[in-house]
């Protein structure tokens, strides 16, 4: 029995994993037909920063992709709990979220674009995941609980907010705070300015050429996860590509963090955060620790690369 004792408008929700996780997964092969569908109307950029989905007022939008001229966006509503397919003409289409299959889901946003001319064909095989069912086969996976949806968009907003100060601190090259529907996380990454040795690649059904084109340069990158993929929990990661010497053993902050070696990074219980006396700081503490960690161990040009930090905090005014 789903719990009912926590607001979903608090601002740092409970996310208990084991309360919604058949919605997760549900949710997250929505994420990824949708996802997909990006994919294949939008022109490659480096590091495959062309795919995410990003966070919006409501919910998870692909923002607008370009198609034979044309253009739509479709977003995720979890206000209203529906996906909207809109198009520059002023065209729409609403499909009510609830307790249906990936299948369903599948046919019918396929079948809302070829009403719309907006025809897609995308590779059923979900990405990242070791014998994933095909989404047009996918008749396992029905679960859409509303609460835990909205609790989890709020704490994205949270996560998201933070992340994009984190993110303030870096004058280097670095990512946007983005969606990633493969492995259904938030995230954000540095980079040293310096090459990687290749990836070896080996992500289930990921291309190697895909993984070697995305860690082409050293990074630094932490995100959140709702859970699964082997964590029992919702939780924020850190890495490091090469992994430095020493990382592992590294000293952070805050005391819950540790290092997996299962996944080959630092993680983050989110309700050490969410229980925090002060949120913000215990996750710009982990996320601030863990890359300097990576950066000093790996010896990056960290003057050249940070801002000031109480002037990231403070932002520009007047």
């Amino acid at each position: 029995m789903t719990s009912r004792n926590h607001s979903a408008k608090t601002n740092w929700p409970a996310l208990p994993y084991g309360e919604w996780s058949d919605t997760v997964t549900t949710l997250h092969m929505w994420a990824q037909i949708v996802g997909k569908i990006r994919l294949a109307h939008t022109p490659w950029t480096n590091h495959s920063w062309h795919v995410p989905l990003y966070l919006t007022a409501r919910g998870l939008s692909t923002s607008v992709i370009p198609c034979d001229g044309a253009a739509f966006e479709i977003s995720f509503d979890f206000v209203d709990h529906q996906l909207v397919i809109q198009t520059v003409g002023g065209a729409q289409r609403f499909i009510s979220l609830g307790p249906v299959s990936v299948a369903e889901f599948y046919r019918t946003v396929l079948a809302h674009l070829d009403g719309l001319g907006l025809s897609t064909i995308i590779r059923t095989t979900p990405s990242e995941i070791a014998d994933g069912i095909p989404f047009d086969q996918d008749d396992n996976h029905q679960s859409y609980d509303r609460e835990f949806v909205s609790r989890f968009w709020h704490a994205l907003i949270q996560i998201d907010r933070v992340f994009k100060l984190f993110r303030s601190r870096f004058i280097g090259k670095c990512s946007p705070v983005h969606f990633f529907w493969g492995s259904f996380d938030l995230a954000v990454t540095r980079f040293s300015g310096k090459d990687a040795p290749p990836h070896a690649g080996g992500i289930p059904n990921f291309p190697d050429w895909v993984a070697q084109e995305a860690y082409s340069h050293e990074v630094s990158s932490a995100g959140f996860w709702p859970g699964g993929g082997g964590i029992d929990c919702a939780a924020f990661y850190s890495y490091a590509y090469p992994l430095p010497d020493g990382f592992p053993n590294a000293n952070v902050v805050p005391g819950g963090s540790a290092w997996s070696t299962n996944l080959g990074e630092f993680l983050l219980p989110y309700d050490e955060v969410q229980t925090s006396s002060s949120p913000d700081d215990t996750l710009l503490d982990f996320l601030q620790s863990t890359y300097e960690a990576a950066a000093d161990l790996a010896h990056w040009d960290r003057p050249a690369l940070e801002r000031n930090f109480e002037q990231s905090r403070r932002g520009i005014e007047g």
